[in-house]
């Protein structure tokens, strides 16, 4: 068991927020009556992705009736579609749909996590779960810098945790921090970068408007958006067509 999967491991297995582990294990006791007949994951959602990953995309929580059933990132609910789809279009993804987590799906130097690593009420965690949460990101942050060299974050809620985070792990956020938008690109430092120049360990970050039926039903985000963020955070990163 490499770093990563022991830091997935433990993740899976926290129960810090009352207030969401209720939540989370009530949803999987009284299910959805189309899942019926499954058995729900009702844990915290682990990180998706190789130990080894360029890319890193940063959501919000997992869903209720999909990380939260399927026990993996973005898997089985309409977000997820959205953001597989588009990740297979710009050559990330082996497949275009996440629907289990034996379905094949294989994601090419990109790993996917959240802030937030349990299913909350309304789709709404909150500000203080979220810093309660944050050091599994730290870690997590920490375990992928030798590789990663770009991240995306899907939301203000996901912006806001990330930048403290990537702080925390070592990187140089600037001052005063940047402030979200949909394809708002920042230069972040690696740690050694105090001089005035990038380390070797810079990134950069993009910001992308949240996958949400919300956002996509309306037209905030089309799939056009979507894949133009990917792609570019891609080349950024030394990934894609």
């Amino acid at each position: 068991m490499d770093a990563l999967d022991d830091l997935d491991l433990r993740v899976s297995g926290c129960r810090a927020c009352p207030r969401l582990v209720d939540w989370r294990e009530e949803v999987a006791r009284t299910k959805r009556a189309a899942f019926a007949d499954q058995t729900y994951w009702g844990r915290p959602v682990p990180g998706f992705g190789p130990p080894d990953a360029r890319l890193l995309i940063i959501g919000l929580a997992p869903a209720a009736h999909g990380g939260n059933r399927t026990g993996r990132m973005f898997t089985g609910d309409r977000s997820g579609d959205v953001l597989y789809q588009a990740l297979y279009d710009v050559g990330l993804a082996s497949q275009p749909t996440s629907v289990a987590m034996d379905d094949g799906l294989e994601l090419y130097g990109v790993r996917i996590t959240a802030p937030v690593h349990c299913a909350p009420p309304d789709n709404k965690p909150t500000p203080g779960e979220r810093e309660t949460c944050r050091p599994w990101l730290v870690q997590e942050l920490r375990l992928l810098r030798p590789t990663v060299r770009a991240v995306v974050v899907l939301g203000a809620f996901g912006w806001q945790a990330t930048l403290p985070a990537l702080a925390e792990a070592g990187w140089q956020v600037p001052r005063p921090r940047p402030a979200f938008g949909h394809g708002v690109r920042v230069g972040i430092d690696g740690s050694d970068g105090s001089d005035g120049g990038g380390g070797p360990d810079g990134l950069d970050l993009f910001g992308c408007f949240h996958v949400s039926q919300r956002n996509t039903f309306t037209g905030k985000l089309t799939p056009a958006m979507l894949r133009e963020v990917l792609s570019t955070a891609a080349q950024a990163a030394g990934l894609g067509k």
